[in-house]
């Protein structure tokens, strides 16, 4: 059989999928809204000429502020004024049920490319029974840790929390007696913000916890396995983590681990480049592993980011629009983003990629870890999301910083979402 050239497959692949939905009536040009910036602008371009070249159609981006608070604000404005000059939407993984009125259904038209994605991701972007958005790339956070570290003080990559504990405090205790007083066990984003319900959520859902509210709407967050998973975090601050973790974000975690001052650090993926960089403390000593379980019976749990492609449903040229879709969220167009710009596929074969195994290490790394992602639970609360999550957010900040035992504070959040669910969500 003749081997067919990259070239070839590219062109087979989208010949099918124009197959699939009929050849264009005319030429269009579509309008793409995306926040990306810099020079992902100009790798977009590079991106869809494939596409372009097989349709006859063409993509304008209509570049967006950095800001996933502002770009959320611009796109409500505009679906709900209607607006029919944007045929797709780039969307954060948590948007999808709080637009989802806005978008076409596209489980028909994705019926054979869904199956091939984490099937977490197409679930996140599932909403009553309608697939509203498709993964083109996504996110989910690990456990770094200092393989030299571990390695001199005869240490395992720990598997669940309580043996990264004990050997985040055995190994700072041991450092710092030799005198290195700056180093801390772990380090992890425990600011009042989203970012600490992407923490905390892996803790109870590792515990065994649940997911705060469930997919049917139970609000699950008041139970003895979270309680135990706040306290266990609790019981981090002052001891492997230093109290300004209170107040930290990515960067601030980040900026720690990359001098050298941590043994392990929960983080995204982004970090890995950045902590091999050059001027990095720690480059070419850390490792990357599936963040911690609770114990016996649970399992490790990684909240799931990412982004996502819809279409518009007020759009005139939704034909264009869906195939467009469908390629950006196909393997040619995942795998071309993988390699130039280190973004994680969704499609699940593509961790097994030898090309991309080459040319970016780091993605077989995250396959375990998004085998285990988890999704917030913006698809059963819909357009009340934020005012759940900062609830959630706040309550275990409390806990965290002693404002109240853990128990205390998700019973009255129970009470709050309880509340926020009875007026509608």
């Amino acid at each position: 059989m003749m081997k067919m050239t990259g070239r070839a497959l590219r062109s087979a692949a989208l010949g099918a999928l124009m197959a699939g939905l009929g050849a264009p009536a005319m030429a269009e040009e579509l309008f793409y809204v995306s926040g990306a910036v810099g020079n992902a602008v100009e790798n977009f371009k590079t991106l869809v000429k494939p596409w372009e070249e097989a349709t006859g159609h063409t993509v304008t981006m209509v570049p967006m502020p950095a800001s996933t608070t502002d770009q959320f604000g611009q796109y409500r404005l505009w679906l709900a004024a209607g607006a029919s000059d944007i045929d797709l939407y780039q969307t954060d993984v948590i948007w999808a049920p709080q637009l989802a009125d806005h978008f076409v259904d596209l489980t028909e038209v994705a019926k054979d490319l869904a199956p091939t994605h984490f099937p977490s991701i197409i679930e996140s972007q599932t909403v009553n029974g309608k697939l509203v958005a498709l993964p083109i790339f996504t996110d989910a956070p690990a456990l770094y840790y200092r393989k030299d570290l571990l390695e001199k003080h005869g240490k395992a990559v720990p598997t669940t929390w309580a043996e990264m504990q004990e050997t985040a405090q055995f190994i700072q205790d041991a450092e710092r007696a030799a005198g290195d007083a700056d180093i801390w066990g772990f380090v992890w984003q425990g600011n009042a913000y989203e970012g600490l319900t992407c923490n905390a959520l892996e803790w109870v859902k590792s515990f065994g916890g649940g997911q705060i509210v469930e997919a049917d709407g139970t609000i699950s967050v008041n139970n003895e396995n979270a309680v135990a998973a706040l306290e266990t975090a609790k019981g981090w601050v002052g001891t492997i983590s230093p109290e300004g973790v209170l107040a930290y974000q990515e960067e601030e975690a980040r900026g720690l681990w990359q001098t050298g001052n941590a043994v392990f650090m929960r983080n995204w993926p982004y970090a890995y480049g950045l902590g091999n960089g050059e001027d990095s403390a720690v480059k070419g000593l850390f490792g990357v592993t599936p963040l911690p379980s609770g114990g016996e019976g649970s399992g490790s749990a990684a909240t799931l980011g990412g982004w996502n492609v819809a279409v518009s449903k007020y759009s005139t040229k939704q034909e264009a629009a869906i195939s467009l879709a469908l390629y950006l969220a196909g393997p040619e167009a995942q795998k071309q983003r993988a390699l130039t710009e280190s973004n994680l596929p969704t499609i699940v074969s593509l961790y097994d990629d030898a090309e991309i195994a080459a040319a970016q290490p780091i993605i077989p790394q995250w396959k375990e870890v998004f085998l285990n992602a988890v999704p917030r639970p913006s698809a059963p609360t819909l357009g009340k999301y934020n005012e759940v999550s900062a609830r959630f957010w706040s309550a275990v900040h409390s806990t965290l910083s002693g404002n109240g035992s853990a128990a205390e504070n998700l019973e009255l959040l129970e009470v709050e979402l309880t509340d926020i669910k009875g007026s509608g969500w």
